[in-house]
């Protein structure tokens, strides 16, 4: 039986002649929410791409619930790119609903219900008749999230979820990604704020395409050697001693 949902093993990626990853490994367990903190540059989107099976490594394997990533096993897998990548002439009803049928969700009823239920969620019903050009930042941001999580998969890649979004709308969203990892699912979250990172059952540190640190928020601070030490201060320490901490189970 495997015990992870995703294990990376030695990967190495190049845009070009340009090392974007440098032989990262790691094991992402089931049912948590794991965490890629970085700066930009770190190379944080190139290993979701990696792991959504959107790039192929140089070296080293990816696989996901025992498998090669692949974009044809989409029902398994949600992805919410950095960028929304939605049509801006549909509506908000009719993007999401296109995505649920192209992740499988065939029957009628069970779409539409899926799409209100998805839309409720992100706090967009009033808009669902909208088009998406007629939307602000932070609402593509909204309906981009919907469009990830209305087929309700066991394995969902968030790339920088909260951005554009009110505090009080990126609680609720934790609220419910917590809620998704206790009934099973595995959320893998890149971000560049330590809020977010926060949240995170595991987190891993990068920089400069190679994971420099791993471990659960509190044994990262600890790390530090101070009792009161951040995530900041946690993230700055690896920088500065280069350690890396893989232990976790």
């Amino acid at each position: 039986m495997i015990e992870h949902a995703i294990k990376v093993d030695k990967v190495d990626f190049n845009y070009g002649h340009l090392k974007v990853i440098d032989g990262a490994s790691l094991e992402i367990p089931k049912g948590i929410s794991f965490g890629l903190l970085g700066s930009n540059g770190a190379g944080k989107t190139t290993l979701i791409r990696l792991m959504v099976g959107l790039l192929k490594p140089d070296k080293g394997s990816v696989s996901c619930l025992g498998k090669p990533p692949s974009t044809a096993n989409a029902a398994n897998t949600g992805y919410m790119p950095q960028l929304p990548s939605l049509y801006n002439e549909l509506t908000v009803r009719q993007n999401i609903g296109f995505f649920a049928h192209i992740y499988g969700l065939r029957n009628r009823q069970l779409r539409r219900k899926r799409v209100d239920e998805t839309i409720d969620l992100v706090e967009l019903m009033p808009k669902r008749d909208v088009s998406v050009s007629q939307l602000s930042g932070g609402m593509k941001q909204r309906v981009s999230l919907a469009c990830a999580i209305v087929h309700q998969p066991p394995l969902l890649f968030l790339d920088e979820p909260t951005v554009g979004l009110d505090p009080e709308l990126r609680v609720h969203f934790w609220e419910y990604f917590e809620n998704l990892t206790k009934a099973g699912t595995t959320l893998v979250i890149s971000s560049h704020t330590m809020d977010d990172a926060a949240h995170c059952r595991q987190l891993c540190f990068m920089r400069e395409g190679k994971i420099i640190a791993l471990g659960t928020p509190a044994e990262l601070r600890a790390a530090t050697g101070k009792p009161d030490a951040s995530l900041e201060d946690a993230f700055l320490y690896f920088i500065r001693h280069g350690e890396v901490k893989t232990n976790v189970q």
